[in-house]
């Protein structure tokens, strides 16, 4: 692995809720580098290995899901303002996430061949979702007059 970045509020986030997920300690001792790779970082040899069509299982599900839920916490512990997840996914992949404040849409993001969801490298990821989480405070600041 590269040299380790320095985590930005929405790794931090995410790392708090995969963390929580580990109800037995499973990976309590890895750092978290390892397990944020181990979740969403998947190299073209890895997904070499995946099919093109085939159907997603809900642990994956629940892992991309957790991305939105860190940009939603993320959001509200900045502003105060509540922030509803959801996602929509069919058992191919396909599907919807959004995440909601008051009545405005701070994320949309919609997948295919959601099965085969990854990053090439941390940097990636941690970029994803720092965008992810600037464009939200950018939307809402910009359509909260409407509201």
């Amino acid at each position: 692995m590269s040299e380790v970045m320095e985590f930005n509020a929405f790794t931090q986030e995410l790392i708090r809720q995969l963390r929580a997920t580990d109800q037995f300690g499973s990976w309590a001792k890895m750092s978290d580098e390892e397990l944020l790779a181990k979740k969403y970082v998947k190299t073209k040899e890895d997904l070499k290995q995946i099919p093109i069509i085939a159907d997603i299982d809900e642990m994956l599900i629940g892992e991309i899901k957790m991305i939105f839920k860190a940009v939603a916490l993320q959001f509200e512990r900045k502003t105060g303002v509540m922030c509803n997840v959801v996602m929509e996914m069919s058992h191919e992949g396909f599907g919807r996430c959004i995440v909601i404040a008051d009545k405005i849409v701070l994320v949309d993001k919609y997948f295919k061949d959601a099965h085969r969801f990854s990053f090439r490298t941390l940097e990636k990821l941690y970029e994803e979702g720092e965008k992810y989480l600037n464009a939200s405070f950018e939307i809402y600041n910009k359509f909260k007059p409407c509201i």
